[in-house]
């Protein structure tokens, strides 16, 4: 017995815990999947077949021992920015990589947790940018418009899910990059409080702004994941206090306080909202007051948090770069602000870190009078393919700026925030929404958006395309 791709992760580990299918045939399916959508939406960048398939055989002799687990033998895919014992980390560059030699940690929980990795999924180069295309790895689709970017960059994953392919993956997020592909194709995508789960063996991720987090198609199994995933090595600077964020799933929120955030933030680049997608979240925001929900306009007081921003990504990207076995092979648009990175690692980076805490005052006060702020994830639709691929490094400033204007705050404070979808515009092109929560509010905003889930049942949409065999591939 198989199950269907509309089994999410809840479902599936509750099939195999109860005897009711084995993990052999679900990764076998899930490889199937992944072989006959390979050269259409191009989800990943390594499949793990063979090593999928005996870890899949372990966990059904595990399972027949009575071993119970919360994710025993089920299918999951995580980015290619995480280490996986034994395959390369090329992080979306062309060069030859060692094969890494132990498991990340986020990967090393999930594992014991008992989930099966069958592969590692695209990214565009070092995370940069909101599309998920280059020379080594191709195109990855929009599996609702095949001529529109998922998003990036964790592109791969929101497609592998959106799709079908897996019931949920971990991708990284430090301007938006789980929420942005969330949004664009129609998913849940936590980006968690900062050291929620671990980003070991690197302390810090672009100096604090990158977080690891999950894609699935039901708020329920983006908790699931992120409990499974959830967790620090020794050594991480940032341990936040754990929560239980899966029991939040379904527990009334309360009446809350929300603000309706739809101005961008500062962004010295114009950024203009897309009136369908304003239209998509005002929506949303009228759905929350009929739930109850105490809704008004206010805005953040962001200030030039931009300034707090650009130095730890450049210096990040500057970190980066100089791992890469083969710079030259680079993006000259990576080179750029890598040559950038380093100016600024110095006293403007220092000076970035600092300002963090100003803002969490400042921003705090805020939420002082409000206990959630809903804003746009992205102020248009997903672009199209090649849209930003070749233009040069201002220019590529400008449009990601125009599209994605309203994520990369959240980065630059560490706190969390969770993208749901907020319907389609036209061409039936997928949107979404944040719920933006101050630190640890994971469990707030987490309940918050299954209330939403069960009005909206977004989950039950699903894109189309090519029937997909749900047999192994001969």
């Amino acid at each position: 017995m198989t199950l269907d791709r509309a089994a999410g992760l809840a479902e599936t580990a509750r099939a195999l815990a109860a005897g009711e299918v084995s993990s052999r045939a679900l990764v076998e399916q899930a490889l199937a999947r992944i072989e006959a959508t390979q050269p259409s939406l191009n989800a990943f960048r390594i499949v793990r077949a063979s090593a999928a398939l005996a870890e899949a055989d372990a966990a059904d002799r595990k399972l027949a021992a009575g071993v119970r687990l919360p994710l025993l033998g089920v299918p999951v895919a995580v980015k290619d920015d995480m280490d996986v014992a034994g395959e390369p980390t090329a992080f979306g560059c062309r060069g030859d990589f060692p094969a890494a030699a132990e498991d990340g940690e986020a990967v090393r929980r999930l594992r014991a947790a008992g989930a099966v990795i069958v592969g590692k999924t695209n990214t565009c180069e070092l995370g940069q940018w909101p599309f998920t295309e280059g020379p080594a790895f191709g195109t990855t689709r929009n599996p609702w418009a095949p001529d529109r970017t998922p998003g990036g960059s964790s592109g791969g994953s929101a497609t592998a899910v959106a799709a079908g392919l897996v019931p949920a993956a971990l991708g990284s997020d430090g301007a938006g990059s789980v929420r942005i592909p969330a949004a664009w194709t129609h998913l849940v995508g936590i980006k968690p409080q900062r050291g929620r789960i671990s980003t070991w063996p690197r302390a810090e991720s672009f100096n604090g702004i990158t977080v690891n987090g999950t894609l699935a198609r039901t708020v329920g199994d983006a908790a699931l994941l992120l409990d499974a995933a959830s967790g620090n090595h020794p050594d991480d600077p940032h341990q936040p206090p754990a929560v239980d964020v899966a029991a939040a799933v379904g527990r009334d929120p309360g009446r809350l306080r929300i603000a309706l955030s739809l101005k961008p933030p500062f962004t010295a680049l114009p950024a203009r909202l897309d009136p369908e997608v304003r239209d998509r979240v005002v929506e949303l925001a009228r759905r929350l007051d009929a739930l109850g929900h105490e809704v008004e306009e206010a805005d953040p007081p962001y200030g030039q948090i931009g300034l707090g921003f650009v130095p730890r990504a450049a210096a990040g990207v500057a970190e980066l770069v100089r791992e890469v076995p083969d710079p030259a092979l680079l993006d000259p648009r990576t080179r750029a602000t890598a040559r950038l990175g380093r100016l600024l690692a110095g006293f403007p980076l220092r000076a970035a870190r600092r300002a963090e805490a100003v803002l969490h005052r400042r921003i705090g006060r805020f939420l002082g009078s409000y206990d959630v702020v809903l804003a746009p994830t992205t102020a248009t639709p997903p672009p199209r393919i090649g849209a930003m691929l070749d233009l040069g490094g201002w220019a590529t400033d400008r449009a990601m700026i125009a599209a994605c204007p309203y994520a990369w705050p959240w980065n630059v404070l560490g706190w969390p925030g969770v993208n749901v979808p907020a319907g389609f515009v036209a061409g039936g092109l997928p949107v979404g929404a944040q719920l933006l929560g101050p630190a640890n509010s994971e469990p707030l905003l987490v309940s918050l958006a299954a209330q939403l889930e069960a009005e909206l049942r977004w989950h039950e949409k699903w894109p189309e395309q090519p029937a997909l065999s749900d047999s192994p591939a001969s």
